[in-house]
C-alpha cells in the first residue's frame, strides 16, 4: 500500500503532451483513418503534414506515413516518396532515389509517378536522358486518363520527338488535356483554337487556365495575347498582368517563352 500511495500522490508527475492542433472534421477525418491503417489517408495525412495551415509543416513526418503505406505496396506512396527524394523534402534530395520510386509507384500503376517519371527520363534528370522511354510513359498514362501526361504527348506529337509528327492528333490529346483540367493543356488548347481563327472560344480556355498557371505559363500567355488586337480580351489580359505581377518568376525560367508549354 506504501508504495502504491508513493506511485500515485507522491511521485512527480510528468507534464501532460501538449494538445494537438484542432483539426477540421474532414482533416482529423484523415488522420484518423490513417492511424488505422488506411493507405489512401495515410499519403493524404502526410501531404498534409508536408504543407497545410491546419498543422506546423514538418516533411520528415510526413515522410513516415509515406514510407506505411508504401510498404503496403500503395503505388501513391511511392509517387510522394519520390518527390521527396527529388525534392528535398524531409530528406537529402536524391535523384536516383526519386527516379526508383517513381518506377515502383509506375509498376504498381499509379500515374502520377509515371507522369513524374517521365519527366527525369525527358529531361534526363537523374537518369540517362531517354525519350523513347519517357514518350512509352506518357502514353499509357494519357491512355488510362492522366492529364499531364496527355499534355505531354500532344506536345511529342506535335514536335514529331520518337513518333511520327502528327498535327491532328497533338491538337486532339491537347483538347482531351484541357477538359481534364489541365492548366498547360489549357493554354496549348487556347492557343491552337486562336491560330484556327476560334478566338472567342480560346479566350475561354484561357480563363480557365489563368487561376492555376504557373510562371512558364503566364509568360507564354503574356506572349501570345500580347500579340492580338486588343489583347484579345482586355479583361482577361489585365487580370493576366495582374497575375504577372504578383508571381515570381523562377531565373531558370527561358526570357522568350514558346507558345507551346
Amino acid at each position: 500500500m506504501a508504495a502504491y500511495l508513493w506511485k500515485h500522490l507522491f511521485q512527480p508527475r510528468r507534464a501532460a503532451a501538449p494538445p494537438s492542433p484542432s483539426l477540421p472534421a474532414d482533416i482529423e477525418a484523415i488522420r484518423q483513418k490513417a492511424m488505422k491503417g488506411h493507405h489512401l489517408e495515410q499519403v493524404l495525412w502526410g501531404k498534409v503534414l508536408l504543407n497545410s495551415t491546419h498543422v506546423p509543416p514538418d516533411a520528415t513526418k510526413a515522410r513516415i506515413w509515406f514510407t506505411m503505406a508504401a510498404q503496403a505496396g500503395y503505388g501513391p506512396a511511392h509517387n510522394m516518396l519520390g518527390r521527396c527524394a527529388h525534392f528535398g523534402w524531409g530528406t537529402p534530395k536524391d535523384l536516383l532515389q526519386a527516379a526508383d520510386h517513381y518506377e515502383k509507384a509506375a509498376q504498381l500503376g499509379d500515374e502520377w509517378g509515371r507522369y513524374n517519371l517521365g519527366i527525369l527520363y525527358m529531361r534526363g534528370i537523374g537518369v540517362q536522358q531517354d525519350l523513347k522511354k519517357a514518350l512509352g510513359l506518357f502514353q499509357t498514362a494519357a491512355g488510362n486518363g492522366h492529364a499531364k501526361s496527355m499534355n505531354i504527348l500532344a506536345r511529342f506529337l506535335e514536335e514529331g520527338w520518337e513518333i511520327e509528327q502528327d498535327r491532328a492528333a497533338a491538337l486532339h490529346w491537347y483538347q482531351r488535356s484541357a477538359e481534364g483540367g489541365d492548366y498547360r493543356g489549357q493554354h496549348n488548347h487556347a492557343t491552337a483554337l486562336a491560330d484556327s481563327g476560334q478566338l472567342e472560344e480560346a479566350i475561354t480556355w484561357w480563363r480557365k487556365a489563368l487561376p492555376n498557371a504557373t510562371s512558364d505559363i503566364l509568360l507564354a500567355m503574356n506572349q501570345t495575347l500580347g500579340r492580338l488586337e486588343n489583347h484579345g480580351d482586355p479583361a482577361l489580359y489585365a487580370a493576366l498582368q495582374e497575375r504577372l505581377k504578383t508571381l515570381p518568376l523562377s531565373s531558370a525560367e527561358p526570357a522568350t517563352p514558346s507558345a507551346r508549354s
